[in-house]
């Protein structure tokens, strides 16, 4: 498609933390204005007064800035079709909903809920209700209450060529006289979605595929008012491993929680990019690259599944992508309170300890707990690994390899590498006989960074001095 300048929405509700399917829809919507210079709209459609808070604002706010999915025109930026708040756009509503009705399209309904509750009851057990029409011709009394219904048609289809999707077409027939508007004004999901595009000026609606069975009534609204509908993209569902809807028993599903583990902005984008879109087998995307190569013909039309590991090799990549000073900045604030003070009193050697970790560690909060052991007078122990490799037999060599190192000038990695690999040579040794109590004595842990990167960071002083502890524990004199 090359088409230019598509203006598109993302349109969330308040009523809770937001979800990873809403951040990709926002994804894809924002990718497309930004690859055919749109416009990306943000608008909040907090119609639920019962469940949506300002808290729940903010959250959603906070996390697309985290992202650095900046909206062009919504809340706090402005804009000229403003405002976007639903509660605050009623007089629009209300213009709308009174034209449709002067075009024949919709009609006030007087039922009471008690009449519409027998209607129900008389129906045998099981059978679904729809709604009669019984005020499709009544005379039409604007001061009572009542709620405003789309007047559907009976025959034909309503169908649209969707552009992820194909065509669809749903026989009239199937739709009902829905309520658009409430008895105190309020609008109804379709009614106001489809309000909002129109005076917005969107013209592509991206959403998850759960509306696929809303869009037929918001182009009957289209249809009644005289507009031409949006294009539409219907996006697959995220499901979790075990096929079903991705919720909180699956893995972390909110943008807030992604933010706070340490994960990377773009390798979320990244990875929820994919979550649903392909270009060939290409799975790293810096943000650049999404937008130049998104397109709405590669997105799925079959459920996404939701895959830890490949989102944690995602999340890898992009960190190995950081250079060693980016990464120290971006994974100060997942320090502890000591760490950070010590980070803070020696800059350079811990932008060095940080590059050390940076091929093992997947988010920033992993960067922080790997480089612990680089800043603390004794560095916390695995029990397993002390007792496995700090044991008397490990004495003889650990004693020989501090006599080599403590030579060693400079005290950096080549230097320590060639050093230790001639004494091996010389002594019959193998790497393996002496690393991994080294490696014990100098982290604390049977897992860590090369022995000669951990040796140059810590520096000759420290790292001898905890050969001399791990000596003590392996009961040499």
């Amino acid at each position: 498609m090359t088409n230019k300048g598509d203006r598109v929405r993302f349109a969330p509700s308040p009523t809770g933390y937001l979800h990873i399917g809403g951040v990709r829809t926002a994804l894809y919507n924002w990718l497309w204005a930004r690859k055919t210079s749109g416009v990306f709209v943000l608008r909040i459609e907090d119609t639920d007064r019962e469940r949506s808070t300002d808290a729940s604002v903010k959250v959603i706010f906070d996390s697309l800035k985290w992202l650095g999915l900046t909206w062009d025109e919504g809340p706090e930026v402005g804009g000229p079709n403003g405002p976007y708040f639903q509660t605050e756009r009623t007089a629009v509503y209300a213009e709308f909903v009174d034209k449709l009705i002067a075009r024949g399209h919709a009609y006030r309904c007087y039922c009471t809920k008690e009449e519409l509750d027998a209607k129900r009851a008389a129906l045998p057990p099981g059978s679904f209700f729809r709604y009669p029409g019984t005020c499709r011709h009544r005379t039409d009394h604007p001061d009572r209450p009542h709620v405003v219904r789309l007047k559907a048609p009976a025959s034909g289809h309503t169908g649209w060529l969707d552009l992820v999707k194909g065509r669809i077409d749903v026989p009239n027939e199937s739709q009902q006289d829905v309520v658009l508007v409430r008895a105190d004004g309020i609008p109804l999901y379709n009614f106001g979605a489809a309000v909002d595009d129109i005076t917005m000026g969107i013209t592509l609606v991206a959403r998850g595929d759960d509306h696929v069975v809303n869009t037929p009534v918001q182009l009957l609204i289209y249809e009644g008012l005289g507009y031409t509908p949006p294009k539409l993209a219907h996006l697959p569902m995220i499901n979790g491993p075990d096929g079903k809807k991705l919720s909180k028993r699956h893995a972390a599903v909110s943008a807030g929680e992604y933010r706070d583990m340490g994960y990377l902005p773009d390798a979320v984008l990244n990875y929820l990019a994919r979550l649903g879109w392909s270009h060939g087998d290409q799975e790293i995307f810096s943000r650049s690259e999404l937008i130049e190569k998104f397109d709405w013909a590669s997105v799925g039309r079959t459920p996404a599944q939701y895959d830890a590991k490949k989102f944690a090799f995602v999340l890898g990549a992009h960190l190995r992508g950081l250079d060693d000073a980016a990464l120290a900045a971006d994974a100060r604030p997942f320090l502890s309170a000591e760490l950070r003070d010590a980070a803070d009193a020696d800059g350079s050697r811990y932008v060095a300890a940080v590059g050390t970790v940076k091929t093992r560690a997947t988010t920033l909060a992993e960067v922080g707990d790997m480089i612990d052991f680089y800043f603390r007078d004794t560095p916390s122990e695995d029990e397993k690994a002390v007792a496995k490799f700090l044991v008397p037999a490990s004495a003889p060599h650990l004693q020989a390899l501090r006599q080599v190192v403590e030579g060693v000038t400079p005290f950096t990695r080549q230097p320590l590498e060639a050093a230790i690999d001639a004494w091996l040579a010389e002594t019959g040794l193998q790497m393996k006989n002496v690393a991994q109590p080294a490696r014990v004595a100098m982290t604390g842990r049977s897992q860590s960074p090369g022995l000669f990167e951990v040796m140059e960071v810590l520096g000759r002083e420290r790292t001898l001095a905890r050969l001399d502890a791990a000596l003590t524990r392996c009961g040499a004199t």
